[in-house]
């Protein structure tokens, strides 16, 4: 329930306040804060340290999840480098960078529902799972979204 009371709030707020901001902008600085919202995926290595979480969970779940927050918290930031310069290849790099994160989303939410994650001591963790990805979850939209825009401005 409440991943789900997240998704809807993060909704809501990106239609009323992000979404109406972002048009105003070129494509490439609409994507900039929306990848931010990715850099801070890094915090998924806490899954690693010991005592974190609850031991029962599969080591290999674990980490998993951690590194591959881990490469989608380093192409978003690499992402945004390439877009601030307007490299040639940012937009590329940008379809990669929320291909790669959006498929290790749902790779986790895979995982999370095969071993009842929620049903583990997830201690502090459980406001990542609740709050944070729920907010990733929109803005891996919002960044399709953009991309798949023919009308957008360049």
């Amino acid at each position: 329930m409440q991943l789900l009371v997240s998704c809807v709030v993060f909704v809501i707020v990106a239609a009323w306040y992000v979404w109406p901001s972002l048009t105003k902008l070129s494509r490439n600085a609409a994507l900039i804060p929306l990848l931010w919202v990715h850099v801070p995926r890094y915090v998924g290595m806490t899954l690693l340290v010991t005592g974190m979480v609850d031991p029962k969970l599969p080591g290999e779940f674990l980490s998993g999840a951690a590194y591959g927050d881990l490469l989608e918290a380093a192409l978003a930031l690499a992402s945004i480098f390439a877009l601030r310069s307007n490299w040639r290849f940012a937009v590329p790099m940008v379809w990669v960078t929320n291909t790669w994160g959006f498929l290790d989303l749902l790779n986790g939410l895979r995982g999370v529902l095969n071993l009842n994650v929620p049903s583990f001591n997830l201690a502090t963790f459980w406001y990542v799972y609740t709050f944070y990805a729920p907010l990733v979850l929109v803005s891996h939209l919002m960044i399709f979204w953009i991309l798949l825009s023919k009308s957008w401005k360049k």
